[in-house]
């Protein structure tokens, strides 16, 4: 099997995209992990530096995936995808009908066998100050850091049954994913990095609220512990752009698990690549246009 491909945090960016198109086709790879936060946002927007496209997801997104997919034919790669703490979760359905059409497999909440591996997905991210909060979960208690807006408040575009966004946490939905599961061969795809890792570490120094200091480190509890316990082969991850700048690393190991990330601030597509058969010699390279 080719190498696989990681990206993450593209935020709807054409010209990450694009240069994403491009050396898919060159190098062809086995599988392409796509790790969340794929749609344009309003922030991204003011800092893209490209035209705006109405329809992103039909006018661009399912548009060159279809022509790639296409074009490439048999040579076409599988596609793993979730969305991330950015995305509207109205847009879900739109990633569901186009799994239909075999452009990619959406795997938020699943399990997907993949050559003689298991890939998982997971989209949600432990209470951020964002507003927006599809795609944001209690990580292990109700506890909510210091200058983050808890579940229950912000806004949603899709309607949740209050119970579950008072009672859900991510530790819980990672022990029903998982189940009983031998993981030695299994590949998590997460948006959210696992907490105090070399992934998470936020630009948050000296900041406090209310004389309270903020935590540097703002990945998941739940994520830590389960990649400690249940010591899967690969684990990929997004979402603290600024991370890999101020740590200095883009990969770590928690217990037994190789862990990645693919975000990042700068105007580069980030690009991981990664042999499922062999972790250790992963890569990342920065991609200009």
């Amino acid at each position: 099997m080719n190498d696989c491909f990681f990206v993450s945090d593209l935020h709807g960016r054409i010209s990450w995209y694009q240069r994403l198109f491009k050396v898919i086709e060159e190098e062809q790879p086995g599988a392409v992990f796509l790790g969340g936060d794929l749609m344009p946002s309003g922030m991204m927007s003011l800092t893209n530096g490209s035209h705006t496209i109405h329809d992103f997801f039909h006018d661009f997104l399912h548009m060159h995936f279809s022509r790639l997919k296409k074009g490439m034919g048999q040579t076409y790669p599988q596609v793993f995808l979730i969305l991330g703490n950015d995305d509207r979760r109205c847009d879900e359905v739109l990633f569901q009908e186009a799994e239909k059409e075999g452009l990619w497999h959406y795997m938020h909440d699943t399990k997907l066998v993949f050559d003689q591996y298991t890939v998982y997905g997971y989209a949600f991210v432990p209470p951020t100050p964002f507003l927006l909060k599809d795609w944001e979960r209690y990580d292990v208690s109700r506890f909510v850091d210091p200058g983050c807006v808890p579940p229950e408040e912000g806004y949603r575009t899709v309607d949740i049954h209050k119970d579950i966004i008072t009672y859900s946490t991510i530790q819980k939905d990672l022990e029903h994913l998982a189940g009983d599961d031998d993981l030695t061969n299994a590949i998590f795809l997460f948006h959210t990095p696992p907490y105090q890792t070399l992934l998470d570490r936020a630009a948050l120094d000296g900041k406090k609220i209310d004389h309270v200091p903020l935590d540097v480190n703002v990945g998941s509890i739940a994520v830590k512990r389960f990649l400690e316990e249940r010591h899967p082969l690969i684990s990929l991850h997004g979402h603290v752009h600024e991370s890999a700048r101020i740590t200095g690393h883009w990969k770590d190991r928690v217990g037994e698990t190789h862990a990645f990330s693919a975000a990042h601030e700068g105007p580069e597509l980030a690009l991981v690549r990664f042999s499922p058969g062999a972790p250790e010699r992963t890569t990342r390279e920065l991609l200009s246009n």
